[in-house]
């Protein structure tokens, strides 16, 4: 029987799950610049990434002063699930993590600020289903998406875990602040991201065959990882 430091491991899904990040900045790209914002898809991913659908449009109408139409999110949606629905895959690795964690008895799920439609798109195109099940939760469950710690408090409720005893994956500074808030621990997964936009987390790692070492190690103090908090390794 393994001693396991954590009672639930809470993964983000885009960019930590599946490799949906640069799909979805092509998305947001492409439909910003047809409705007259221009912006390239570096750009949406500096600006947008871990934002929900209303937070994107929030942005962009204060950054431009005029409305977007009410069919955007329609629009970005449309778009979005042609891409994830041909050229989605797995970030790399995390098969091995989920590999590990079902072979220790850790229990994990997936809370995401994308709409449920798109992350159950995400799921199947990986064939990543029936690793979560039904543990997995998205915008439309709560009343407010990341950084607001509901998704997080949400995810931990339904399987029963306390807060301080809880892990989150996350790539995201809206998510990495999230969990905080949530009173949760973090690790930072900077494979694509900035590691400074990640430093509300407790370790920063760049790669997935990390990560089993980092949530089977213990921790030093409840909710914190071993380590400062922004360690990179």
């Amino acid at each position: 029987m393994h001693n396991l430091p954590w009672e639930l491991v809470i993964f983000d899904n885009d960019g930590v799950v599946v490799d949906s990040e640069p799909l979805a900045s092509v998305a947001t790209s492409q439909v910003l610049t047809a409705l007259g914002h221009p912006m390239t898809p570096e750009a949406c991913d500096q600006a947008f990434k871990g934002s929900s659908l209303p937070d994107t449009r929030r942005r962009v109408e204060q950054s431009s002063g005029r409305p977007l139409p009410a069919d955007f999110e329609d629009r970005y949606l449309a778009r979005a699930s042609e891409l994830i629905g041909s050229q989605l895959r797995p970030v790399p690795g995390i098969e091995a993590v989920l590999d590990v964690l079902d072979e220790v008895g850790l229990p994990y799920c997936l809370a995401s600020s994308s709409r449920r439609d798109l992350i159950s798109l995400a799921l199947r195109t990986t064939g990543l289903t029936e690793r979560f099940g039904a543990r997995w939760w998205g915008a439309e469950d709560v009343a407010e998406c990341k950084p607001a710690p509901d998704l997080f408090l949400l995810a931990a409720r339904s399987m029963g875990a306390q807060p301080q005893d809880c892990v989150v994956v996350e790539d995201s500074p809206t998510g990495a602040l999230a969990a905080r808030v949530a009173g949760m621990a973090v690790l930072g997964f900077a494979a694509t991201t900035p590691p400074e936009y990640l430093a509300l987390a407790d370790h920063i790692f760049t790669d997935m065959a990390e990560l089993p070492a980092l949530l089977l190690g213990g921790r030093a103090a409840p909710g914190n990882i071993s380590g400062a908090p922004g360690d990179q390794i």
